[in-house]
């Protein structure tokens, strides 16, 4: 009798999902920076794939990367692998553990007055909260490790539903003793020439440095920064100034920080992000709440 064992083969789902990244963006290093992982890493796992599996699935150039025969066929064999294994785990989450739920956030966002309000309403349930960092948001929700994210734009929102839940004016963050400190408003033009700091991620670092400017001309860069506490520590020790949003803690944490409101750009959204196909009553409830809450108040204080 055959021994089908050994054909069987151990797939690393999260190493499935690297390899429809980088087949994605067609370029290790963009799908380094959309996975927040350093190209040598992400390229050793795509390597461990291939060993797994047996066969090249990229071709790798100087112009890029290229699907192998065996990519191309493998590819969306592998978004239909991934689709399933979330289907599975919501499916079973939703037979087993139709009480629970877990509220995201980011940042200095605080959803204490939202969750509390919604535990009062549902006490049979089990509501729980995990802080993310702004990169995390739509990995966090797709992979269920949480079921609702408070958060600011800009994130990748495909297979997500958002809701707006307010906005907030922008401010340059400064050291205390920066020609700019004490102002009472800046526009862009009075810190054209000076660096602010940069994010991996493509479409926030573009969003929070204004990239390029309404002129066309690009934004000076400063040092890449993964961290709000390092984002303060290279702003305070005077390597680069940064955008933030108005409601924030940046300049409250620290005092040699101070914030000067900036004008003439547009506010940051603070939103509400599910999974578009799926949901359940505690995930609506709590959207009810945070949309009541939080849109009335302008704030994620309680």
């Amino acid at each position: 009798m055959p021994d089908f064992r050994s054909s069987l083969v151990d797939l690393d789902l999260r190493l499935v999902r690297y390899f429809t990244v980088v087949a994605e963006h067609r370029n290790f290093h963009r799908a380094a920076d959309a996975l927040h992982l350093a190209q040598p890493s992400l390229s050793r796992q795509i390597q461990r794939l291939e060993e797994r599996m047996g066969v090249r699935l990229l071709d790798r150039t100087k112009q890029g990367s290229h699907l192998t025969e065996a990519g191309r066929i493998f590819l969306p064999q592998a978004q239909a692998l991934l689709h399933s294994a979330q289907q599975a785990v919501a499916t079973t989450r939703a037979a087993v553990q139709p009480g629970e739920v877990t509220v995201g956030y980011t940042g200095d966002l605080i959803v204490t007055a939202a969750v509390r309000e919604l535990r009062s309403r549902r006490a049979d349930a089990e509501v729980r909260t995990l802080h993310l960092d702004f990169g995390q948001v739509h990995g966090a929700l797709l992979d269920h490790r949480v079921d609702v994210v408070v958060a600011r734009e800009p994130f990748p929102t495909d297979q997500l539903r958002v809701t707006a839940l307010y906005e907030e004016p922008r401010v340059l963050v400064v050291p205390t003793d920066h020609r700019l400190a004490g102002r009472k408003s800046v526009t862009i033009d009075d810190f054209a020439d000076e660096a602010l700091v940069r994010y991996a991620d493509a479409a926030y670092d573009a969003f929070w440095r204004i990239d390029p400017r309404p002129d066309g001309r690009p934004t000076p860069e400063g040092p890449l920064v993964v961290t709000a506490a390092d984002k303060l520590e290279l702003v305070a020790g005077g390597q680069a100034l940064a955008l933030a949003p108005a409601g924030g803690d940046h300049a409250s944490l620290r005092h040699d920080l101070t914030a000067v409101p900036v004008e003439g750009i547009e506010p940051c959204r603070v939103v509400l992000a599910t999974r578009a196909k799926e949901s359940s009553a505690l995930v609506e409830d709590f959207v009810g709440i945070a949309v009541k809450r939080l849109i009335r108040t302008g704030t994620t204080r309680p």
